[in-house]
């Protein structure tokens, strides 16, 4: 669409977090190079960071409106999009608005539902404030069609879709391997923290072993309550994509994602997918590869029989060019006349 277009994104999500958003970020990204159009972050490194109460694992950048007015001038974009609601979110957001540049947002997580889950602040609280922060940018991305119907109800406006992709030839069934558990095994990947509803799987009464990939600050006390159950820690690359392959089902308990990428890494390896029928599943599994269900363990049991080239076919409805091509048109026509026109340095 552009060969000489320069977009910043600004993100408190960056590594060496292992979540979805780094992950998207990093693929738009890729995707975006071999469009012509070039990708610049604004991210925690090189600000002095502190980690965020309760949740050590992530970091929050120490910034000031000075230093993020700076970067955002010396990255000379073209465009300008706010990833997260974080605190460099809400200095980019601020600059922005005091200087006349255009942006764009995105809706990444459910923090009400994140916070409620840890603090005694009710969502609604939240939900305001957030109205508030996207509502002032020229158009708020979401990755599913029920994340948007449900936040216009809320009152967001200028909401556009933005979907997501799956790596094809790493996540594949070839893949599978001998993983040396009981069967079935019935595979969880994902962050280990309350948001997940981890317990909701865990506490299913279910044949053969149930198996968590991931780490996060509940872990500890998880593997206490549930000896039963086999956590491996973090895995990447190849690792992960033979443990996705091998496994017979993939459950994912979580109410509050607004998207969930391990559900599409799941299908491309050819597991059927367990899950509530909320957004992101409700999306997703809508045409095929899974069982939804509000009674999990039946979700679960059920999706034993859901074919694994059904899966497969599936995850053929993601791509991460297609993903970037609805992320550069929706930055396009928001911003529709090349953004913020810089002076000379």
């Amino acid at each position: 669409m552009s060969t000489d277009m320069r977009i910043l994104i600004v993100t408190d999500a960056w590594r060496p977090q292992v979540n979805g958003v780094v992950m998207t970020l990093e693929r738009l990204a890729q995707s975006l190079d071999g469009m012509g159009v070039e990708t610049v972050f604004l991210t925690p490194e090189g600000f002095r960071t502190v980690p965020m109460p309760g949740y050590a694992e992530i970091r929050m950048a120490l910034a000031t409106p000075a230093k993020v007015a700076q970067r955002i001038e010396a990255a000379r974009a073209d465009r300008i999009h706010i990833a997260t609601e974080g605190p460099l979110g809400i200095l980019a957001r601020r600059v922005c608005l005091a200087r006349g540049l255009p942006f764009t947002t995105s809706y990444h997580t459910r923090f009400p539902e994140f916070l409620s889950a840890r603090l005694p602040v009710p969502e609604e609280w939240t939900y305001r404030w957030l109205r508030r922060f996207h509502n002032a940018g020229n158009a708020m991305m979401v990755a599913t069609p029920s994340l948007g119907a449900e936040l216009a109800q809320r009152g967001f406006a200028n909401i556009r879709l933005w979907s997501r992709g799956v790596d094809l030839d790493r996540f594949h069934p070839d893949r599978r391997i001998d993983l040396g558990l009981n069967g079935p095994v019935f595979l969880c990947v994902g962050r280990v923290a309350v948001e997940k509803n981890l317990p909701a799987f865990l506490d299913l009464d279910l044949p053969g072993t149930k198996l968590v990939v991931g780490d996060g600050p509940a872990l500890p006390e998880l593997k206490a309550r549930y000896p039963d159950a086999v956590f491996m820690g973090v895995k990447r690359g190849e690792e992960l994509a033979a443990i996705y392959a091998s496994a017979n089902v993939f459950v994912f308990p979580s109410r509050t994602d607004t998207f969930g990428n391990v559900i599409v890494e799941a299908l491309a390896s050819g597991t059927p997918v367990a899950a509530y029928p909320v957004t992101g599943p409700l999306d997703i599994l809508a045409g095929g590869g899974g069982v939804l269900d509000e009674d999990l363990r039946q979700a679960a049991l059920a999706a034993l029989a859901v074919p694994r080239q059904a899966a497969r076919a599936r995850a053929g409805a993601y791509d991460w060019d297609e993903c970037a091509g609805q992320f550069l048109t929706h930055i396009t026509t928001a911003i529709p006349d090349h953004g913020p026109r810089w002076s000379a340095a």
